[in-house]
């Protein structure tokens, strides 16, 4: 299990995390953490998650900004 902090990126997050999922182990989980302002980065993300091949196992609100996906190859 990788956790992979993507909060600093603020709403450009997307293009590292497919490049996290492209180069991560299969069977292994990975959880992304990233920030939201309205709720499209999440939809947006799922699909990433998917277009990777890997199940999304978890989508959660973190706190009031932070955003948390779960998901294995």
């Amino acid at each position: 299990m990788k956790r992979y902090d993507l909060r600093k990126l603020k709403n450009e997050f997307e293009p590292r995390m497919k490049e996290i999922l492209v180069a991560h182990k299969a069977d292994e989980v990975a959880i992304f953490l990233f920030e939201i302002g309205d709720f499209t980065p999440i939809q947006r993300s799922a699909d990433l998650v998917k277009e990777c091949g890997y199940e999304l196992m978890n989508s959660l609100k973190f706190n009031e900004v932070d955003w948390t996906i779960v998901a294995k190859k």
